[in-house]
């Protein structure tokens, strides 16, 4: 079965030397997504914002390799204040309402860059195609 990777041009996967989403038949795993646009963390101090937007980036990148929000089954956010963890949580719930992923939050230390408040993985199967 042949492997699919994608990239987003983030400047970060050409050094890390990872790709954004990889599909393999019918599951796709996507890399930790940021509040990232054009390079630049959008958003500074604002955790339901960067929330937001790194599931907008998520989205695009699962669309890209032919995946929606349905097919998600598990998602992770990282966190850098789990204090905050309400505002994360809306605008998670806001985007996966519907399709309740099972799922993690965990505060960790610090993201590859200081302005990063949130960074999100997710899992997608998709029912296979005839």
């Amino acid at each position: 079965m042949t492997v699919l990777r994608f990239g987003s041009d983030t400047p970060w996967e050409g050094v890390v030397g990872y790709s954004r989403v990889v599909v393999r038949g019918d599951t796709a795993w996507v890399s930790g997504t940021t509040a990232t646009v054009d390079g630049v963390v959008v958003h500074p101090g604002d955790a339901y914002a960067q929330t937001k937007q790194a599931i907008t980036n998520l989205t695009e990148a699962l669309e890209r390799a032919g995946f929606t929000l349905a097919d998600v089954v598990r998602t992770r956010m990282f966190v850098t204040d789990i204090s905050r963890w309400e505002e994360i949580g809306r605008a998670h719930g806001e985007a996966f309402g519907d399709v309740r992923p099972a799922t993690s939050m965990l505060q960790v230390a610090a993201l590859i860059d200081p302005a990063m408040l949130v960074e999100i993985e997710a899992d997608a199967v998709r029912e296979g195609v005839a």
